[in-house]
């Protein structure tokens, strides 16, 4: 047993890694020999399911981030327990130790055993306790070990069996549920960047084959659209009926803060296809449209890329080939004066940190990425992160954030444009702590900078940009809070710290209800991960909350009163309105007339938003379809008024005309 800690290593452990200290001393703790407790099974599963953690056993943490060692008398007998445990399958589906992971350490003096868990690798996902992964599998959130329910379990299942997520033969999808529009513009990218190539010539249904969005699946002897061809080349509200959740969301903002206010927005709203190539070109173009681009030559002819402009298309197709489309949140893409967001739908399938060393690629949407490669944009498998931190460092601005989100599952990044040490932070510093501020160690001061620059810190992120031990960071960070230069929030690895003079609300009143204000310990990227309208089931160009639209006590007097969402509805009224679409809510199809019908009903005397709609009606949430073939033909015909005058406007809501008559469907 060859290392020695003490209460202060375990709290500098606390913030570095997933910790879980557990007494072991036995049902009634007379024993005094130790026991291997049987919750130990729920944490392992939860940590292999996670980012992997340290079990200590004969630690006890009370009250939360105070540690005791209290010793095990028998660590052999604790450890053979652990062994026999592993390999029984009834117990534990997988067994992820070697002799390496459990060891007998010593702290204040006292022998503990510790467990490192690694992560899980996607085909052994999910660890579950028992036979059954449906009950069986536990998930780590906040410190803490959760049952996960059918639907995570489901997709972490699908994971496992499915090496690509796009690879799939679509049953029901044909050429009709393309837009010609795109593939004709592809295929355009297509032979610019490949002149002469073979495939160029070929007809459409071949060239598709070739590029993988047509395909056979072998096993049921079918053939026709793959999943990546429909993200690729379909039409958005084609792309819903087979990915419910489907949404791609680009927004830029005016001025660098947290509030979600646009001025330029784009998402599928039926004025252009909303699939993911058009997504791309599109957002790529808004991305580098104000980009300063140093004016050089090549072979003659002028360059007009940079590495920015590399760093920011390998960032936008990473968000998209590694997205899962069944997840719960949209794709988004956030660009501001100081920095560029991206955000995709689904865990990273190799660690953050591996990624970002290079080498290590599991592309979710394998189809996907060839699909982009093969008209120049994409990297090679492994190399895209480490390329965009490569020519963010050559342009000395800060370090990229790269993390996850586990409720509901994410993967975001950040672009920030200051360098690691910005002057006017610097200036503010110095003006507010004067001497105090130059008197500080070196590591002390990036912490503060780094604090006013990111609005918040952790533990792991001064980690990324500082080559201090962690038990030396945790001390520092201590120190700071002991002299009142940073507040905290959280605890362990969720501990979070900001200035004073900024304080929680500075980072957080965006968010007030959202994920950072129910887990605080997560160093959640305000401007991607406030108030996203998808946590309460709103697709983004539906929410109540955008920022454009007033709250009801500051509306102006002729300004129409909208019920966005079926909770603004008083019960009785909502009742009688759910009478009224019944003859199309309880049927999985209806003709457009009895919709139209309907719809009609339901807008007399009131402004009803889409999405209230859609509830009432049974439809899909988006209400994409729902607009498409119903509301704009009624507007057209005059039989039904629009809200405000922008067809597109996220507020939008209807009412029927004056001299609108209908009566009750039948």
């Amino acid at each position: 047993m060859s290392e020695h800690w003490n209460s202060l290593d375990l709290a500098g452990l606390a913030e570095a890694c997933d910790l879980e200290c557990k007494a072991a001393q036995g049902r009634d703790g007379r024993d005094g020999r130790g026991e291997l407790p049987e919750d130990f099974w729920k944490s392992y599963s939860a940590m292999a399911n996670a980012d992997g953690g340290v079990i200590l056993l004969g630690v006890q943490e009370k009250p939360r981030g105070e540690f005791h060692a209290l010793g095990l008398a028998d660590v052999e007998r604790v450890r053979k327990s652990l062994w026999d445990n592993l390999h029984n399958r009834k117990q534990v589906s997988s067994n992820l130790l070697t002799e390496q992971n459990i060891e007998p350490v010593e702290i204040d003096g006292k022998t503990v055993l510790r467990i490192k868990v690694p992560r899980a690798a996607r085909q052994v996902k999910p660890v579950h306790l028992g036979s059954n992964p449906f009950g069986g599998t536990y998930l780590r959130r906040y410190e803490g070990d959760y049952q996960a329910d059918d639907e995570t379990v489901r997709r972490l299942m699908a994971e496992r069996v499915e090496d690509s997520r796009d690879e799939r033969v679509l049953k029901g999808f044909d050429f009709g549920d393309l837009d010609m529009d795109t593939v004709a513009a592809y295929r355009n990218r297509f032979a610019a960047v490949k002149p002469g190539h073979v495939w160029s010539d070929l007809p459409l249904p071949e060239f598709l084959e070739r590029i993988g969005a047509f395909g056979k699946n072998r096993e049921e002897g079918i053939t026709g659209l793959r999943l990546a061809g429909l993200l690729m080349f379909g039409r958005a509200e084609v792309i819903c009926d087979a990915l419910p959740h489907y949404m791609v969301d680009y927004q830029e903002r005016a001025e660098a803060k947290t509030e979600k206010r646009w001025i330029d927005r784009l998402v599928p709203d039926g004025s252009w296809s909303g699939n993911v190539y058009d997504f791309f070109r599109k957002v790529y173009q808004k991305l580098t449209v104000d980009l300063k681009v140093p004016f050089q030559l090549q072979e003659g002819q002028r360059v007009d890329d940079t590495p920015v402009h590399e760093a920011l298309r390998e960032a936008l197709a990473n968000t998209l080939i590694h997205a899962d489309f069944s997840g719960r949140v949209s794709v988004l893409v956030v660009k501001r004066p100081d920095m560029f967001g991206f955000r995709n739908p689904g865990l990273m399938r190799v660690p953050p940190e591996l990624a970002v060393q290079g080498g290590n690629s599991d592309c979710r949407n394998r189809r996907l990425q060839t699909m982009f490669q093969l008209v120049g944009y994409g990297d090679h498998a492994g190399s895209g992160l480490p390329k965009i931190y490569r020519n963010w460092a050559g342009q000395h601005w800060r370090r990229p954030v790269l993390y996850e989100l586990r409720e509901p599952e994410q993967t975001l990044m950040e672009l920030r444009m200051s360098s690691l040490v910005p002057e006017d932070v610097l200036v503010d510093l110095q003006a507010r702590l004067s001497e105090r501020f130059m008197a500080l160690p070196e590591l002390a001061r990036l912490a503060l900078i780094t604090a006013s620059a990111e609005g918040m810190l952790n533990h792991a992120r001064l980690r990324e940009i500082s080559t201090e031990h962690p038990a030396d960071i945790t001390k520092m960070l201590a120190s700071l809070v002991r002299d009142d230069l940073l507040i905290t929030q959280g605890a362990g690895r969720g501990m979070v710290y900001f200035l004073p003079w900024q304080g929680q609300t500075a980072a957080m009143s965006f968010a007030s209800g959202d994920v950072l204000a129910s887990s605080p310990g997560i160093a959640l990227a305000p401007e991607l991960g406030g108030l996203t309208p998808e946590f309460g089931g709103l697709t983004p160009e539906l929410s109540t909350l955008t920022p454009e639209q007033p709250s009801q006590s500051d509306t102006a007097p002729n300004e129409p009163v909208v019920i966005a969402d079926l909770g603004q509805i008083p019960p009785d009224e909502l009742t009688r309105l759910r009478v009224l679409a019944a003859p199309v809510a309880e049927r999985e199809r209806a003709s457009p007339e009895l919709v139209q019908r309907t719809v009609l009903d339901l807008c007399r005397g009131r402004y009803l938003g889409l999405r209230a709609l859609a509830q009432l009606l049974g439809r899909n949430p988006d209400g994409v379809d729902l607009r498409k073939r119903i509301l704009n033909p009624l507007v057209t015909n005059k039989t039904l008024l629009r809200a405000y005058p922008n067809p597109n406007d996220p507020r939008q809501a209807y009412t029927t005309s004056m001299n609108t008559t209908t009566g009750m469907p039948n």
